[in-house]
């Protein structure tokens, strides 16, 4: 199982790169959200990768962070939802927007992706309901590839509205709305008040 590469871009396509690692290129398949936010042709970049194997075609999907990658085999896990339409997913939503689309849901929001119609929308917002707490909290990549990570008390904080008795997916979702709004310089105890906050509308 290969679980991350380290090599330069040698190849930008609109749904993939290949990526040289010591001579060997590598097919991976992307996101258009990690293919914008990894860099350009003849840049050293670092992939996470997952191997999908089936009985006619094997391919490497690949994504710029741990974070989108989880979200990638969650997505995966839902039936219905192949590789092709995970990746569209995390195209058009950054995980902290599934994450919250889960938490509420926003079956129209999971819709905005290509290939995903409203049945199929409403069982991924069903079937990942109580599965999402802690990926949230990890690094999501916003627009034009800017990385936002989580302040060092998301994970306390997450923990905190869980012992308030949040589901899973609720607090990670008040908690990741909350930490982009105030910032790394967040105490604990303000990180919690406002994504109470959230949690309550």
């Amino acid at each position: 199982m290969i679980a991350k590469l380290t090599g330069t871009i040698d190849e930008i396509g609109t749904d993939n790169i290949v990526l040289d690692v010591n001579g060997v290129g590598y097919l991976v398949f992307c996101s258009s959200r990690t293919i914008g936010a990894i860099g350009g042709k003849g840049d050293g970049a670092t992939i996470y990768t997952e191997m999908q194997v089936s009985e006619t075609d094997m391919r490497l999907m690949g994504f710029a962070s741990g974070s989108e990658r989880d979200w990638f085999r969650l997505l995966i896990s839902v039936q219905g939802v192949g590789g092709k339409v995970a990746l569209a997913i995390l195209s058009a939503l950054e995980p902290g927007e599934i994450s919250r689309a889960v938490a509420m849901g926003d079956k129209a929001m999971v819709s905005r992706a290509n290939g995903v119609g409203p049945k199929l929308a409403l069982r991924i917002v069903n079937e990942l309901k109580d599965k999402v707490g802690g990926i949230a909290t990890d690094p999501i990549i916003g627009a034009g590839g800017t990385v936002h990570a989580p302040s060092n008390n998301s994970a306390d904080a997450v923990s905190a509205l869980q012992n308030l008795g949040f589901k899973p997916a609720d607090a990670s979702a008040a908690v990741a709305a909350a930490d982009a709004e105030v910032g790394d310089g967040a105490t604990l105890d303000a990180l919690v008040r406002l994504a109470l906050k959230k949690a309550a509308r």
